[in-house]
């Protein structure tokens, strides 16, 4: 046991150490254990105690000092004491109700607490827990919460509910102010439309899940395979998946039909990446000689807790009725997720987790009903409006001195003014949006594009912040090989020929002296070793480069089976033609496919590779086989990958690595070019990988990994690979560390860390992710637009950092701020300090330190990434995505946007206020789950420069103008009713009340769904228009407010130029003024166009035709001798002048004394 350093240890703690040499350590060890943990507890929470004294510094002050940095308290914590009082009026309510429904949910629902779980294989019976059902669910509702859950999800909207109320109004007699339908029509219509959308979308969403869950698949029981249900698989079954048959639920992979013992799969719905995954069936039951014998032994598998990880896992597997047990180390090669795809072979698992504790349920989030800005802010002024209805109504009673049932009048007041709150604003907002979404969809600069939910148009012209997956979205996920630098001399895409050369002659050199030494290999390497250290040519370093990249990797080849050839075939044999051009390679990482075909094309070429060995094929065609000892997959903790081989011909060890250059440069020879040659190819937006090479002695090697005796016997001559099969010794530092539960990772590392010290440096590589088409330009159009962008990625920091400067997504001049990986609050503290004093630089953290961030410095964090012009978040989960949009959300008020390509992006898509989808090669189901669905990222700038921002300004338009409508009659009904002593009485009734909202100034009044400002082509041009939008001026209560000055001046004068001008008869104002209204409607539909289009000219005459048509069969409302009259023309006209031509003329004055910015581009 290590014994704590002095400084470390308290009083107590040393007596005990004094006492320890006369009652020994086992006495005292847990003691020890005891005391120490309870000193840790003391540090951590006097550490949290000193940092809640020492709050983050949030202001530019504070830093001019950097004492000062604990000293003063956060803006955001003391604007959250001062804006208490406010939130307790405001959103207090909300609060609580939100609290007491959530404790009644859990008080009725218990989560249940998960843990870690022993599972016996073939036993689902002996589970100690129950485990979940393996189904999917994505449905909404069901049959009896249908219903309810639309009406609420429609009346919860006060614009909605107001409609309800004063239709239900009319059907109690006293209050009965018009025909019913006038009220119940346009709000059934809109009722319907939605509760058939809405099943239409439920029904597709059960169908979905029920071919899902109906899935048959073979599950192995003693007496034999039974077909079940991938909803009725139980945790504990042996499940056996066919090639392309997607994986059910999370299991451990135990067999396999390939010889090699491993299968590859497809995770492209999981984790985004398109590349499939090397997966290694359990070694104890792959060498089982039958399927059936898995019931003939005693195993069970020992999973930790169901979690969200995606990229990790720990357990063991132990068979217990060997001598002795077994037990075998599980990581994340031994499992396979559900929703994966099995790309080879057929496979056996043992279920671990099902339903909705598996990775790929856990990292789903649950969809929400999306509600457009544009959709709020109306339903804010409705209740304006309503307040201004309520208090005209109290207005009237007041003047009537509330004689009589005053209550009775205040409320026919109510129903004589609601059209200040017009019922036709819900059915032409929605009518618009169908128009807008078709105008999308037919678009033929952005083709393939599908309007999913037809909500939400608006939302493309609000944008500010659009978070974006990397691979696919951004990149094509295609890896081209451009630098190789050997520190003196460096080769470009031009210069492959040289390497080619240098090759073919290294290896045709190494053959002839090979021919002409006939003592054996043994003696040469004995020479060689003992040889003194010369400067290598560059012909040897290139050899050596090459050697090293086409050896450490986890790239494996794969032949397509030709006819009459079985797919069992060995290509390890001898006989192999191994030039077949049906190779194909498959690895976890694209860079690592893109190194071994560029060592491919330069001459040595990998031609089969299995668990235990690889072989290559030289420029000259012959084979050379390696055995493989080691394999040190890459992790993020890491960054980097190494592998131990043995010659087969010359029996010598070589242990390869290569990675990332922060993770290298501690481990390589000194040098004094590599920390140079990284940035310049980093700058060019190159991925760098660093190789280098450690020869070992066998007496190195055992002291790493011991073998049995009989393993190390055979001679250099006629050593195989079989020796690697055989058990190690108990003895074996690294089993130990790989069969540990906890901080396995930890321990690994550290055995592995012997191995690495005082490596040679062979080469940098640079390879090119090749980025989607005109990604810099769109990227560069977004910014000017004022959105920023954030890039979400599950790849790693290196990765994400290159395609962040390639794609320009960081400007050359901009730094870079690389988060420090941070662990605990005290470091977090202290890094935010750091980076809250660089100014304008990108942003670049993990996922793992961000969770950590958002743990303590949640409020912190978000206000300083949101100053910075771009941030990249790598290796983030699926969650992680949802939860950084959703933080965006909340405290920023803006608008987001999310944007990808595969099922890792769903949760994200869903989260943000606007998902868009892009239909590419990792599938369709982040298209399918999104708002909008595209096929390729440039085709965002028009779908938001372009349709977005016409939508927005289009649908501002149209709903001022249908409340412009209603305010306009509303405003004359009060002046109808001043004038004739408060009367309750309606100015119009019947057909013209219907007519007006209808048929009479419909057309037009929807015709500005047509209008725009600027051509696209100028929208696109200049896409700093966009950024206007954001600040939502097109609709606001400043532009209200000119709405209600404009309705009320017209509303005055038609009317009251009406009651002068009328004579003697009542009829004669009826007419006067409804057909002067209906005049001003259809000049004032003319005076908001911008740009005409033909449909809206058809519109204008279509309307006023309709009108004239009618009157003759509108008896019972007009005289139709006095309107055919010369004097009745001339009075409409009158009136229709003067309440028309004021506004026409200040539209003129004000675009040319202050004209917007629109004007001076059309101009």
């Amino acid at each position: 046991m290590d014994v704590p350093t002095p400084d470390l240890v308290c009083p107590d703690t040393t007596w005990a150490m004094g006492r320890v040499s006369s009652y020994g350590w086992g006495v005292w060890e847990s003691r020890l254990h005891a005391l120490f943990a309870v000193q840790c507890r003391y540090q951590l929470e006097d550490e949290s105690a000193h940092l809640d004294e020492m709050p983050l510094m949030m202001s530019e002050e504070g830093f001019e000092n950097e004492e000062s940095d604990y000293h003063t308290l956060p803006r955001a914590r003391i604007m959250q004491r001062k804006r208490g009082l406010e939130w307790f009026v405001c959103d207090g309510w909300k609060f609580l109700c939100t609290s007491c429904c959530g404790w009644l949910i859990n008080i009725c629902r218990r989560k249940k607490e998960l843990k870690a779980r022993t599972v016996w294989l073939g036993c689902p019976e002996k589970c100690e827990e129950k485990h979940p059902r393996n189904s999917i669910k994505n449905q909404k509702y069901n049959v009896f919460t249908f219903i309810p859950g639309v009406l609420y999800e429609q009346f919860k909207f006060f614009l909605n509910l107001y409609f309800l109320v004063i239709s239900c109004s009319q059907f109690v007699p006293a209050l009965k102010i018009g025909y019913l339908y006038t009220y119940w029509a346009p709000l059934g219509f809109v009722l319907a439309v939605t509760m058939t959308r809405e099943a239409i979308d439920e029904f597709r969403r059960f169908q979905r899940d029920k071919e899902v869950n109906s899935q048959l698949y073979s599950k192995l029981t003693v007496r034999g395979k039974v077909q079940v249900k991938s909803s009725d698989i139980q945790v504990g079954d042996l499940i056996i998946v066919e090639k392309n048959q997607r994986i059910p639920s999370d299991m451990v992979f135990l067999r396999t039909s390939e010889k090699a013992g491993s299968c590859f799969i497809r995770t492209d719905q999981l984790d985004g990446e398109t590349d499939w995954k090397l997966k290694v069936a359990v070694s104890c039951t792959q060498q089982l000689p039958a399927l059936g014998d898995l019931f003939s032994i005693s195993a069970y598998v020992y999973a930790q807790k169901p979690q969200m990880d995606i990229h990790s896992f720990e357990g063991t597997f132990t068979r217990e009725d060997s001598d002795p047990p077994i037990h075998e180390s599980l990581s994340i090669e031994n499992t396979l997720w559900a929703s994966t795809i099995v790309a080879s072979g057929t496979v056996i698992g043992v279920v671990i987790y099902t339903g909705k504790e598996t990775r790929s349920v856990m990292n789903t989030s649950n969809p929400k009903n999306k509600v457009g800005l544009l959709d709020l802010e109306l339903n804010r002024l409705t209740k304006a409006l309503f307040l201004a209805l309520v208090a005209l109504s109290i207005v009237m009673v007041t003047l009537q001195g509330f004689v009589g049932p005053w209550y009775r009048n205040l409320f026919r007041f109510l129903l004589l003014f609601s059209y200040i709150i017009p019922i036709s604003l819900r059915v032409n907002l929605d009518m618009g949006k169908a128009v807008y979404g078709w105008m999308m969809m037919k678009d033929e600069n952005i083709p393939g594009t599908v309007v999913r939910t037809s909500t939400i148009p608006e939302e493309l012209g609000r944008l500010v912040y659009l978070l974006t997956d990397k691979t696919g979205t951004l990149t094509q996920n295609e890896m081209i090989f451009k630098r190789l630098h050997l520190g003196t001399v460096s080769y470009g895409a031009d210069t492959m020929d040289e390497i080619q050369s240098h090759v073919r002659d290294s290896y045709s050199q190494m053959q002839s002296q090979a021919g002409g030494n006939n003592t054996g290999s043994t003696p040469l390497r004995k020479a060689q070793s003992s040889a003194p250290k010369v400067r290598k040519s560059v012909s040897s370093r290139i050899h050596e480069a090459v050697k090293a990249i086409v050896l450490c990797h986890n790239v494996t080849p794969v032949y397509e089976s030709r006819a009459g050839v079985t797919e069992e075939t060995e290509f390890a044999e001898a006989d192999q033609d191994f030039s077949d051009e049906n190779r194909t390679y498959q690895a976890s990482s694209p860079d690592e496919v893109a190194l071994v075909q560029w060592t491919e094309s330069v001459g040595l070429t990998l031609v089969s590779r299995d668990l235990t060995s690889m072989q290559l094929k030289t420029p000259s065609g012959q084979v050379l086989s390696f055995c493989i000892l080691q394999l040190f997959p890459f992790t993020s903790e890491s960054k980097r990958m190494g592998v131990i081989v043995r010659d087969e011909s010359t029996a010598e060890i070589t242990f390869y690595m290569k990675g990332a250059d922060v993770a290298m440069s501690p481990i390589v020879q000194y040098n004094d070019w590599l920390e140079e040659e990284c940035g310049n190819m980093a700058r060019e937006g190159l991925r760098t990988l660093v190789v280098a090479k450690k020869a070992l002695t066998e007496e190195q090697y055992q002291d790493f990994e011991p073998m049995q005796s009989s393993s190390v016997e055979s001679t250099h001559s006629t050593y195989t690979c079989a020796h690697r099969r055989l058990p190690l010794c108990p003895q074996s530092r690294y089993t130990q560390a790989k069969l540990s539960m906890h901080d396995r990772s930890l321990k690994v590392a550290a055995v592995v860390e012997s191995l690495e010290r005082e490596m040679e440096l062979l080469c940098l590589t640079g390879v090119e992710d090749q980025l989607q088409a005109d990604v810099r330009p769109t990227l560069e159009m977004l910014r000017n637009a004022g959105i920023k962008i954030w890039m979400l990625t599950g790849d790693k920091l290196e990765t994400a950092t290159c395609i962040a400067k390639s794609s320009h997504l960081v400007s050359r001049t901009q730094d870079i701020h690389i988060f420090r990986q941070v662990t605990s609050r005290g470091e977090a503290h202290l890094e935010l300090n750091a980076f809250r004093r660089k100014h304008d630089c990108a942003l670049v953290i993990s996922g793992d330190s961000l969770e950590v961030c958002l743990k303590y410095y949640e409020h912190e964090f978000v206000e300083l990434a949101c100053q910075c012009p771009a941030v990249v978040c790598c290796r983030c989960s699926p969650t992680q995505k949802a939860r950084i949009v959703t933080l965006l959300q909340q405290h920023t008020g803006r608008r987001t946007c999310a944007i990808g390509d595969g099922g890792n992006d769903v949760s994200m898509i869903q989260a943000a206020d606007c998902g868009i989808g892009i239909e590419g090669k990792e599938g369709k189901q982040a298209s399918l789950a999104a708002d909008f669905s595209i096929t390729q990222f440039r085709h965002i700038g028009r779908l938001l420069m372009v349709h977005g921002r016409n939508s927005y300004k289009r649908s501002a338009a149209l709903g001022q103008f249908v409340m412009h409508r209603g305010l306009i009659i509303s405003t004359m009904q009060a002046v109808f009713s001043s004038v004739f002593y408060f009367a309750s009485v309606p100015l119009y009734q019947g057909f013209l009340m219907v007519g007006y909202a209808t048929i009479y100034t419909m057309f037009p009044v929807f015709s500005l769904v047509l209008d725009q400002d600027v051509k696209p082509e100028m929208a696109m041009l200049y896409p700093e228009l966009y950024k206007d939008l954001t600040k939502g001026r097109s609709l606001s209560f400043k532009t209200f407010l000119i709405w209600v000055l404009i309705s009320i001046y017209q509303g005055g004068i038609l009317m009251y130029g009406a009651l002068v001008l009328f004579e003697s008869e009542f009829v004669h104002v009826v007419a006067i003024s409804f057909t002067a209204l209906i005049l001003t409607e259809l000049l004032m539909v003319a005076l908001t166009v911008r740009t005409w289009h033909w449909l809206m000219v058809v519109a204008e005459f279509l309307s006023l035709g309709c009108y004239v048509s009618s009157l003759a069969f509108l008896n019972e409302y007009f005289d139709v001798a006095f309107i055919t009259t010369v004097t009745f023309l001339w009075k409409v006209s009158a009136i229709t002048v003067v309440s028309c031509l004021p506004l026409y003329v200040l539209k003129y004055l004000r675009r040319k004394l202050s004209p917007p910015s629109y004007c001076k581009l059309a101009s």
